[in-house]
């Protein structure tokens, strides 16, 4: 079993950045794919981005290509997300999530195995 805690979280203005972790631990997830997903109020999760198990491949949302930038310590056990030029429409509960039998990413949420409970982002305008 694999559990994931995300941090780095928090109320920024527009503009600003934050950086996100998620830290595994049970098993490593050095094997997995791994992925941001996001929900907003009112609003179904959506997928942000995703890297494969060797952090070579990754593949992000239009919306935020360019301003977001997932990454990966296999080491660590631990998945990053940096998010620059936020927007007041990137605010959001953020969840991160790790597909056992997959490794490169993928954008769909029914493929992950394991979620963590999320964190929440605001951008202020």
């Amino acid at each position: 079993q694999v559990q994931l805690v995300e941090s780095g979280g928090g109320l920024v203005q527009a503009g600003g950045s934050l950086r996100l972790s998620c830290a595994a631990s049970g098993r490593t997830v050095g094997s997995y794919a791994m992925g941001w997903f996001r929900q907003a109020p009112g609003k179904e999760r959506e997928f942000v981005a995703a890297i494969s198990w060797s952090g070579g491949t990754t593949t992000y949302t239009d919306s935020v290509k360019g301003r977001f930038t997932i990454s990966r310590d296999n080491a660590m056990n631990t998945v990053y997300l940096q998010m620059d030029f936020l927007k007041p429409e990137d605010t959001a509960v953020y969840y991160c999530a790790a597909a056992r039998t997959a490794a490169v990413p993928i954008p769909r949420a029914s493929s992950y195995d394991y979620w963590g409970r999320g964190t929440q982002v605001t951008a202020s305008s």
